[in-house]
């Protein structure tokens, strides 16, 4: 067959096999510039900062993050071509395999890539925004710092679309190298260490993850999801066990990347030790990576393993939500970094709720519809955890702020309390944080239908928990400031005439009084989350539309 396709004739004794076919134009595509434009502009404008930091002048160096933010708001504005009409691939091996559909390309953009790209890209705008300041007051490398946030949403952003398992860690590699970078320009001895213990965590996950991928390689004889799929199915009964052993070991990979439980234990010291605007990032569109990554294998590649893996995940979903709670309530909120700490369990907490759906759809494997649950959670998730992140940059300006720090935060700047407060009843899903009750409204729903009931047991016992973690922080926000006393004391001691009073009135004064107003990026960035997470929830079918039908 392969002399065939080669072109071999025999001459006499010997066999002469020519490299030339009958028709060497079949083997020659075109690449659909279209479709891979999000990520594409991404590529590009970080090879553009990169160069340009060369030759930029140190006082204009603030100008290669607005051109940051320009580049990922141009990839998202890239995506509006995309919405409408059939999904369209590109990377195809149709001549070769003699598929006739997508199953033998390596980019799809189909709706379940766009609506995580937007994730991905809208993630990263928000962090560029945020970082902006970030950059400037902790005189971090400006040039490194936006090329590697590029780099990674790059990554970030081709994950989606990946239909093959190798192009899928790629993918996944792009997003997190850079992240390791990021987390280490801090240079206060905490960045390089908790660089270190995300690096060594993620490549040993990485290794199993690819040691997963050539057992399953092995047994299925392909790399395209879907292939893979029908090679499984078909596979001798000899090669079953590596096939089996090959899914779970691709599955773990991917369980670290979303954080899951047993997985997560590099969450909460990554975080502390990376700057703000990079946990906040990991929180999101790392997390919405790894999320994207886990959904493909499962529900297209190990498709003829659906009822196995979807208990593995269920049961995923609810020891890392579990976890993520306990982690929370454990949090004390008078040490330092408890504010991002209580962030970051928070984050393992919501990755449980995430992968709720994904159980779900490993019992009703001839329909794909629960992951549409999983992808309006992720966006409501997203918007609001960026928004808290925000928050805490915006009072503590660095990771070592408590919750404590935030006590009395209504009195001093009344719109960033109010924000927070909205961000963190979204996450607890009370009102009027509308929108986090609808997502996990869906979540829970999509268990019920799948017929988990004890996951939906499981999962609404976690969230009455996490109600008292989250209140109390909103509560705190509201509370009397500890300033106060200071300023009665000053009072008292102004009454009997105590020498030193006018200076410790004038202290006190300066405590109370409101703060300077917050860096234009930031006001922009708490605006741009609250409004949206606003408008989403007074019109949450703008989001949960994504669950109605099909992702693929």
């Amino acid at each position: 067959m392969l002399g065939t396709a080669l072109g071999s004739h025999s001459t006499g004794q010997t066999t002469v096999t020519s490299l030339a076919v009958a028709n060497p134009g079949s083997l020659i595509q075109s690449v659909d510039w279209v479709a891979i434009a999000p990520p594409l502009i991404a590529a590009l404008a970080a090879l553009a900062v990169l160069v340009t930091d060369l030759f930029l002048p140190a006082r204009h160096k603030r100008w290669l993050g607005r051109l940051t933010a320009a580049a990922l708001a141009l990839a998202i504005v890239s995506l509006l071509p995309l919405t409408g009409g059939s999904p369209r691939a590109t990377f195809c091996a149709q001549n070769v395999t003699g598929a006739t559909d997508n199953a033998g390309c390596s980019y799809v953009a189909d709706h379940f890539a766009l609506v995580f790209q937007l994730l991905a890209l809208g993630g990263a705008l928000i962090a560029a925004l945020l970082s902006a300041h970030t950059v400037e007051r902790e005189e971090l490398p400006g040039g490194e710092y936006w090329f590697l946030l590029l780099s990674s949403a790059t990554g970030a952003a081709l994950l989606p679309a990946s239909r093959d398992l190798a192009t899928l860690v790629i993918a996944l590699e792009v997003a997190s190298l850079p992240a390791f970078a990021l987390v280490a320009l801090r240079r206060d001895g905490r960045g390089a260490e908790a660089a270190l213990k995300f690096f060594l965590s993620s490549v040993t996950a990485t290794a199993v993850m690819l040691l997963g991928i050539g057992f399953v390689y092995a047994a299925s004889g392909s790399l395209h999801l879907g292939a893979v799929a029908t090679g499984l199915e078909h596979a001798p009964a000899q090669l079953k066990p590596l096939a089996e052993a090959g899914a779970v070991l691709t599955l773990a990979g991917f369980a670290f990347k979303v954080a899951a439980v047993p997985f997560h234990f590099w969450v909460p010291d990554t975080y502390t030790g990376a700057p703000l605007p990079v946990a906040g990032y990991l929180s999101v569109v790392g997390k919405a990576a790894g999320l994207a990554g886990l959904a493909l294998v499962t529900t297209i590649a190990f498709r003829p393993y659906a009822h196995t893996w979807g208990l593995v995940l269920a049961v995923l979903a609810a020891v890392t939500m579990t976890v993520g709670n306990a982690g929370a309530l454990r949090q004390r909120f008078d040490t330092r970094y408890s504010a991002v700490r209580l962030l970051a369990w928070s984050s393992v907490g919501q990755a449980g709720y995430l992968l709720v759906p994904l159980a779900a759809a490993g019992y009703a494997p001839t329909t794909t519809d629960p992951l549409g649950a999983t992808a309006a959670y992720a966006l409501i998730y997203g918007v609001v955890n960026l928004g808290a992140f925000g928050v805490v940059a915006a009072v503590g300006r660095r990771s070592e702020a408590g919750v404590d720090d935030f006590r009395g935060l209504f009195a001093r700047r009344r719109w960033t309390a109010l924000a927070l407060a909205f961000f963190l009843l979204c996450l607890a899903g009370l009102p009027p944080g509308v929108i986090g009750l609808f997502g996990k409204v869906v979540v829970f729903r999509a268990a019920v239908d799948a017929g988990l009931g004890w996951l939906a047991v499981v999962m609404a016992v976690n969230v009455v928990v996490a109600l008292y973690y989250y209140l109390r922080w909103t509560a705190v926000l509201f509370a009397p400031a500890p300033e106060a006393a200071s300023e009665a004391a000053s009072a008292a001691s102004v009454a009997e005439g105590a020498a030193g009073a006018a200076g410790d009135r004038a202290a006190a004064a300066a405590d109370t009084a409101p703060e300077r107003r917050l860096p234009v990026s930031l006001t922009a960035t708490l605006g741009l989350t609250a409004s949206v997470a606003v408008v989403l929830s007074v019109a949450p079918q703008l989001v949960l539309q994504v669950v109605g039908g099909s992702l693929f």
